[in-house]
């Protein structure tokens, strides 16, 4: 039988301090690279997590340099747990934060008018766009008086108040 070596679970191989700090810089520059997706996780395309997975396993050894205790791999864990809800809760109390943080709202349409420039600038077809009209229960972009891509990567649409 092999007898299980605990020390090498739990007693860390390297300085927890140089987890904290390879964890917080990954994760602050994944952060600002997958910002300028401008994606929210329910509309990710197979592409997108694509992206995503080949970015995690890309960052896997940058994160942990090869680190084999479970006393690191939490540490880490915990680091990126909290950048995740340190910026969110800068971007709730700075607003000067929250800018950088959560990109405005992009308008689309207005006034039932596609605005082209801001659809090619965040690479959403027409047929995207009227997909989304659609469910929301709006056929034509006449329809629409102001419609937004949001910078949680929905679209949110005001329509005309005389449409039938």
């Amino acid at each position: 039988m092999h007898e299980i070596d605990w020390t090498s679970i739990f007693i860390p191989t390297l300085s927890l301090i140089e987890i904290v700090i390879r964890g917080t810089i990954i994760y602050l520059v994944l952060f600002f690279f997958l910002r300028l997706l401008r994606r929210d996780t329910g509309s990710i395309g197979i592409a997108d997590l694509l992206v995503v997975v080949l970015i995690a396993d890309a960052a896997q050894n940058a994160l942990g340099s090869k680190y084999e205790s479970i006393t690191e791999g939490i540490v880490l864990v915990g680091t990126i747990f909290f950048w995740n809800y340190a910026l969110d809760w800068l971007a709730y109390k700075f607003p000067a934060f929250q800018r950088l943080v959560r990109p405005k709202p992009l308008l689309l349409i207005e006034n039932g008018v596609l605005m082209r420039r801001n659809l090619q600038k965040e690479m959403i077809t027409k047929e995207e766009l009227m997909s989304q009209l659609r469910e929301q229960g709006i056929e034509e972009i006449t329809e629409v008086k102001e419609c937004y891509l949001e910078g949680d990567g929905k679209i949110s649409i005001v329509a005309k108040s005389g449409r039938t």
